[in-house]
């Protein structure tokens, strides 16, 4: 039991890494993405000021950047959530081996 419960803690504190993994790699796209939705924001100041740049590129770099943004929005999602199972998980993990603790103390005891 002492053996599963420790693969179960393993296994969970591997998912919570990952899980932070992916939030660390999805933080630095939207980090990418603001500086093109940025860019992009620049662009249509500029074609309101009169000067001229092409307006399909400036469509094209948003319609990208929201695709984008929402493939990201969708993988933050996922990640917290499976950050949230990890960390109820090992919460659990925790109770079990607490429990256990608990019952070879009283063994102990009666020894």
């Amino acid at each position: 039991c002492v053996q599963q419960t420790k693969w179960s803690l393993q296994l969970m504190t591997q998912r919570a890494l990952e899980a932070e993994s992916n939030v660390e790699k999805l933080k630095q796209e939207i980090s990418i993405l603001q500086g093109e939705l940025e860019s992009s924001k620049v662009e249509n100041e500029n074609l309101r000021a009169g000067q001229t740049t092409d307006l399909g590129a400036v469509k094209h770099n948003i319609d990208f950047a929201l695709q984008n943004l929402h493939k990201i929005i969708t993988g933050t999602n996922w990640s917290i959530r499976q950050l949230a199972s990890g960390a109820e998980s090992l919460h659990f993990v925790a109770e079990v081996l607490e429990s256990t603790g608990k019952i070879s103390e009283v063994e102990v005891e009666k020894e």
